[in-house]
């Protein structure tokens, strides 16, 4: 698996099961706007699994949750892991896959999390804009499969 990210060899990264979703529509990637004031950011919808959640499900609860998407997972195309911070210092090694997902319906009302913006980015911007080199890194995968 490949491992993103640079870890400070004197910090214990907790293990953190992922998965992260890749929504195409008319071009545009799904990404969604973290609001941090200045140290604001943009990442893939997706997030942690809970507890004994598949992959599959966790995507499909993240996605309602960050952008009132509701999203069928497709197909599992890249794993990867990715060390960071969140934005409260705790350290993570995200570990997890990056599903295709087919867009079903949007219901703005169920979105929780109310510090996510759902935006659709061309893909080119969103490699460059996404704060994560294991995000990008999945929007090359996509894009190289269906080139």
């Amino acid at each position: 698996m490949l491992q993103f990210g640079v870890p400070d060899p004197s910090t214990d990264y907790r293990l953190r099961p992922t998965s992260f979703g890749l929504v195409m529509r008319d071009g545009l990637l799904a990404c969604v706007r973290v609001d941090r004031g200045e140290g604001s950011y943009f990442d893939l919808p997706g997030g942690a699994v809970d507890g004994d959640e598949t992959e599959q499900q966790a995507l499909i609860r993240e996605f309602v949750e960050e952008t009132g998407l509701t999203v069928r997972p497709l197909e599992r195309i890249a794993e990867a892991a990715q060390y960071l911070r969140r934005s409260t210092g705790e350290p993570l090694n995200n570990v997890g896959g990056f599903w295709t997902a087919e867009l079903i319906s949007l219901d703005p009302a169920a979105k929780v999390e109310t510090d996510h913006e759902l935006v659709w980015l061309e893909p080119s911007m969103a490699l460059a804009s996404l704060r994560h080199d294991a995000h990008a890194w999945a929007i090359a995968t996509l894009l190289r499969r269906t080139a």
